[in-house]
C-alpha cells in the first residue's frame, strides 16, 4: 500500500510543487549529481550570457540613438563590440544578427559555467576535497575552453585564458566565507 500511495503522489505534483522544491535540489534529476550539475549550470549561465547580450545591445543603440559618447572619444570604438550586421532598425536581418549572437553569447557562457561546475565536481569526488587547487584546475582548464571558442584564438590567448580562469576562481574560492 505504501507503493502505491507514493507512486500516486508522484503523480499529483503540482507545478507549484515542481518550483517549490528548485531549493532543494533543482530542476532536474539526470541519474547523477554530476549531471545534475552540469546542466543547471550550463542552463542558468547561458540565460545571464542571453540578458548580457541583449542588454548590451540595448544599451549601444540606445547611446548612438541619443548622439551621446559614452567612450569618452570617438563611439566607433564601440561599435566594434556590437552584433554584426544589427542596424538599430526593425528589419529580419537584424532580428536574425541579434538572436544568433544571443545564442552564440549564451552558449559561451553556458559551457563555461557547465564545464567548470563539472571539472570541479569531477576534482571534489577524484581527490576527496574541494580546495583552492580544484578551483585552479577548473579554472584554467575552463578559461582554455572559452579561448578556443573565439574566433581568433591564439597561443597567447589560451594560455591568458588559462591564466585569469585560474587566477578569479582561485580568488573565488579563497574569498568564500569571508564577505
Amino acid at each position: 500500500m505504501n507503493g502505491k500511495s507514493s507512486s500516486r503522489n508522484l503523480e499529483t505534483r503540482s507545478l507549484l510543487d515542481e518550483l517549490r522544491s528548485f531549493d532543494k535540489g533543482g530542476f532536474f534529476d539526470l541519474g547523477h549529481p554530476l549531471l545534475n550539475r552540469i546542466v543547471e549550470s550550463f542552463l542558468k549561465a547561458a540565460a545571464i550570457g542571453a540578458i548580457q547580450a541583449v542588454s548590451r545591445e540595448a544599451y549601444f543603440t540606445a547611446i548612438e540613438g541619443s548622439g551621446i559618447d559614452s567612450s569618452g572619444g570617438d563611439i566607433t570604438g564601440a561599435k566594434k563590440h556590437r552584433i554584426p550586421h544589427l542596424q538599430g532598425q526593425n528589419n529580419r536581418k537584424s532580428i536574425e544578427a541579434l538572436v544568433k549572437n544571443t545564442g552564440k553569447e549564451s552558449l559561451q557562457w553556458g559551457l563555461a559555467a557547465g564545464m567548470y561546475s563539472g571539472f570541479t565536481y569531477g576534482l571534489r569526488e577524484a581527490r576527496g576535497a574541494h580546495d583552492w587547487k580544484n578551483s585552479a584546475i577548473a579554472g584554467a582548464l575552463t578559461g582554455m575552453a572559452v579561448a578556443l571558442t573565439s574566433e581568433d584564438a591564439s597561443h597567447e590567448q589560451v594560455v591568458q585564458s588559462a591564466i585569469t580562469g585560474a587566477a578569479i576562481s582561485t580568488a573565488a574560492n579563497l574569498l568564500t566565507g569571508i564577505f
